[in-house]
C-alpha cells in the first residue's frame, strides 16, 4: 500500500528534484504540497510548486500556500545566489496555469490528518514554520501524525548556513524547537546525510537525457546549483 505522504516544501532546485522523485514512485501517495519560504519567498515558492506539478503532468494534486514568515523573528533573506532568484535557477518558466488552493496549508493539514489518523508521513524538506504551527493550533495532532521525515538540521557536521546552523533550521529556529518536541515518530535526515550523497555529472547527463518535460526542465536548473555547489 503507498504511503500517504504529504511535501512541505520551498523549491528550489533541490525540492524540485525531490518532487519529481515523489511523483514517479510507487509506494507513494502524495495527498499535496504546502509552501513555504526559505529558497525564496512563500509567494515564489508557491508559484514554483504550481509549475512542477504541470511540468509533472499532474495538475490533480492540490497546492496549498503556508506561512509567509518565521513564528516570532523576521525572515532571513532567500539564498539566489544558490537556487536563482524565482529558485528555480533564473529559468523564467512562464506562469502556472493552475491555481492554488483557497484552504491555507495550515487548514489542509489539519483536515488531512484529522480524517486520516495514524496514516499521513509529514516530509517537511524546507524550514518547519507550516508543521509547527499545526503542532500550536491543535496540541494533540500529534498522536494522529504517522511520522515526521525531515529535510534539516544537523548533528556533528558543520552548518550550512553559518558554521554551526544548517539552513533550514536557522530559517525558523522556534519552529524547529517545536516540531523536534512533538510527540510522535520523527527521523531528522540531516547534513550529516546529505553531505555524504553526491551525484557526478555523468549522473546528472542520464537524468537530463530523457524525452520528458521532467527532464528537461531540470536539464534547465541543475547546472546553475552544480555550479554553486562545485565552487566549495
Amino acid at each position: 500500500v503507498p504511503r500517504k505522504i504529504i511535501i512541505d516544501t520551498d523549491p528550489g532546485i533541490d525540492d524540485s528534484m525531490a518532487i519529481f522523485y515523489a511523483l514517479n514512485s510507487p509506494e507513494i501517495e502524495l495527498l499535496g504540497l504546502t509552501t513555504i519560504f526559505g529558497n525564496a519567498s512563500t509567494e515564489i515558492c508557491t508559484i514554483n510548486a504550481l509549475r512542477l506539478l504541470e511540468i509533472a503532468g499532474r495538475s490533480d494534486i492540490p497546492v496549498y500556500k503556508g506561512a509567509e514568515k518565521p513564528i516570532s523573528s523576521e525572515r532571513r533573506g532567500s539564498p539566489g545566489f544558490v537556487h536563482g532568484l524565482d529558485g528555480q535557477g533564473n529559468s523564467n518558466l512562464p506562469p502556472p496555469k493552475i491555481s492554488v488552493q483557497n484552504e491555507t496549508a495550515l487548514e489542509f493539514l489539519h483536515k488531512t490528518i484529522r480524517d486520516n489518523p495514524g496514516e499521513v508521513t509529514l516530509v517537511p524538506i524546507g524550514p518547519l514554520t507550516n508543521i509547527a504551527e499545526l503542532l500550536i493550533h491543535d496540541g494533540s495532532i500529534d498522536q494522529d501524525i504517522k511520522e515526521i521525515i525531515l529535510m534539516g538540521g544537523n548533528a556533528i557536521s558543520e552548518g550550512n548556513a553559518t558554521p554551526t546552523a544548517e539552513a533550514n533550521i536557522i530559517n525558523d529556529p522556534e519552529a524547529a524547537d517545536i516540531v523536534f518536541s512533538a510527540n510522535c515518530e520523527i527521523s531528522m535526515v540531516g547534513l550529516d546525510v546529505t553531505n555524504k550523497v553526491f551525484m557526478s555529472k555523468e549522473e546528472i547527463n542520464i537524468l537530463c537525457q530523457f524525452d520528458d518535460p521532467r527532464s528537461e526542465h531540470l536539464k534547465k536548473i541543475i547546472p546553475f546549483y552544480y555550479d554553486f555547489l562545485s565552487s566549495f
